[in-house]
């Protein structure tokens, strides 16, 4: 069977690795009642990852004529007498529409129907999420004959939920356990104390050590199990054990400059007091490196707003918007809290319309690792405080508008804002307005849980 690479622009690549079928038709019938058949258009779905009915069907709305695909025998007809070529056309428009990704060009995808209706293709090599235009005619019989999820895709939800149970009993049955295991502790502890005062009453009264009567072996075994699994193959991490450590292994120099950071805690009150009691007002080497910090983090945030305001305003793609938030200088929070700076900077009223209308820049920034959405919900949180009060209002809207996107999971949503009412900015007027959506997502999480 002769192959060819999918799409037009990689034809003349001989080392391209997606390829397809080659398209093969015949007539069928005479007259009025003739219809071309596309002999191999099974084969060429399975290379394109797409029902063969989409691709029957699109070459019939797009031609104007009836067009069936059999399930059963895997014959596809169109009505109608139609070149190969013209019909290899059509196919290639079908592959640009609803195969290839619209960042990388890469044929790699899979189609998503969005809790509102919208059609999409999510690539599996940049992450990518590309929006199907809903006014083409096939868009109406894909939504109507949705393709079958994948077996390992299917309700991701559902199996981080039931994992979540699964850790919740096997931490039941370690308690449990670790519970049996010190009653048993306790019973061998006190036979063991009768044994030895058996034998000194005996030695009291004049026996030898032939009249010494050993303890039953289950006794035996019970002590030795217990002693086995109460030992702790582990290391001490505190900050006395982490300074002997170090000073055993360093010189004194090494392990004082080193321990400056385990010792900053500590030393903290007394650098506060000593400048309290300065007479001359000077501020201490440490509080002029901390401000040295500040400052050089907020001079990367601004460069990186800079930055990447100048690249969206010529138009930048989120796949290329992607790369460029790795090339810029700053910590991952930093460059996420830069991204929303430029995306949403001067926007007041309306935030999560914008943020609908920018989620896939959104996307493609969460989808490096899935730590990157705890670091988006810092950034929202970030940005809300900097904003004015109306923004800081739309926290609800915008956190719904992330996961109607898929942008957000309810695992680090739940997660952000429960961290986020026991640490230190725990008073803050964000908790309050996102409570509402909070409430929401675990009653429906309960609801589905039922279900």
């Amino acid at each position: 069977m002769a192959l060819q690479n999918i799409g037009a622009g990689n034809s003349d690549d001989a080392f391209y690795r997606y390829k397809m079928p080659k398209m093969i038709t015949k007539f069928e019938g005479r007259g009025n009642g003739i219809k071309t058949n596309i002999v191999n258009m099974v084969d060429i779905a399975k290379a394109l990852a797409r029902p063969a009915s989409y691709t029957t069907k699109y070459f019939g709305c797009e031609l104007g004529a009836q067009s069936k695909f059999d399930e059963k025998t895997g014959t596809s007809l169109v009505n109608g007498s139609h070149d190969t070529a013209k019909l290899a056309g059509l196919l290639e428009n079908f592959i640009k529409k609803y195969v290839q990704c619209f960042g990388c060009r890469n044929p790699e995808t899979e189609i998503l129907i969005s809790k509102t209706q919208m059609i999409q293709l999510n690539c599996a090599a940049c992450g990518f999420v590309s929006d199907v235009d809903m006014k083409d005619k096939l868009t109406t019989f894909i939504l109507k004959n949705p393709p079958e999820v994948k077996k390992g895709s299917k309700d991701k939800k559902a199996l981080r939920r039931a994992e979540k149970e699964r850790l919740k009993q096997g931490e039941a049955a370690d308690e449990e356990q670790k519970k049996l295991k010190k009653d048993g502790k306790k019973k061998g502890s006190s036979s063991k104390e009768c044994t030895s005062k058996v034998s000194t009453s005996k030695k009291k009264a004049g026996g030898c050590d032939d009249d010494y009567v050993s303890p039953p072996h289950s006794q035996v075994d019970e002590k030795e199990e217990i002693d086995e699994d109460d030992v702790q193959w582990q290391t001490d991490t505190s900050v006395e054990a982490a300074q002997q450590r170090i000073q055993e292994q360093l010189s004194a120099v090494t392990a004082d400059m080193v321990m400056l950071s385990t010792n900053e805690s500590e030393k903290k009150t007394k650098v506060t007091s000593k400048a309290s009691n300065n007479s001359n007002g000077s501020s201490s080497p440490r509080q002029d490196n901390h401000k040295a910090k500040n400052g050089n983090s907020d001079l990367n945030e601004a460069l990186a707003v800079k930055e990447l305001k100048a690249n969206l305003k010529k138009g930048v793609s989120a796949n290329q918007l992607k790369k460029l938030l790795g090339s810029l200088s700053g910590s991952d929070q930093e460059k996420m809290i830069a991204l929303l700076e430029a995306l949403f900077d001067g926007i007041n009223k309306g935030v999560a319309k914008e943020v609908v209308k920018r989620k896939n820049y959104l996307a493609a920034a969460v989808a490096q690792d899935e730590g990157s959405q705890l670091l988006l919900l810092k950034a929202i949180e970030s940005f809300c405080g900097k904003a004015s009060s109306s923004a800081l209002k739309e926290v609800s809207l915008v956190l719904k508008a992330l996961y109607d996107a898929d942008v957000l999971e309810e695992e680090y949503i739940l997660q952000w804002y429960q961290e986020g009412l026991k640490g230190e900015n725990k008073g803050s007027q964000i908790w309050k307005n996102a409570k509402p959506f909070i409430d929401w997502l675990q009653s429906a999480e309960s609801e589905s849980e039922e279900e």
